[in-house]
């Protein structure tokens, strides 16, 4: 079986560029993580997440930054909490570098 990813499979998957307006504790998850609320602008709307980027992310510094996540997942439950998409990061082990788009950008353009 081959892991190739046809052009057309890749295309559904809708990235976005938003900016995270709020961050909390998420106390009741298994792993550590925030609970996020990102604004990816007029088109697609205010999202929640939840992200395990606590080892290398304080909540002060989370304020304001853009991230690039995944729009069009399924809604996830997780614990009391519904994620409504995926915020993308390089995974370490237990360290997650957020994907982040190197100059401020319009909140909601389309990663391709």
């Amino acid at each position: 079986m081959s892991n190739t990813l046809r052009w057309a499979e890749f295309e559904k998957v809708q990235m976005h560029v938003g900016t995270i307006l709020e961050v909390s504790d998420f106390p009741e998850a298994r792993k550590p993580a925030y609970q996020l609320v990102i604004d990816f602008g007029p088109d697609i709307g205010i999202r929640k997440s939840s992200a395990q980027i606590t080892v290398c992310y304080e909540k002060k510094e989370l304020v304001g930054r853009q991230i690039i996540a995944v729009i069009n997942f399924p809604k996830k439950q997780i614990g009391p909490f519904m994620s409504e998409c995926l915020i993308l990061g390089a995974v370490d082990q237990e360290k997650v570098i957020l994907l982040e788009p190197n100059l401020k950008v319009q909140n909601g353009l389309r990663i391709s």
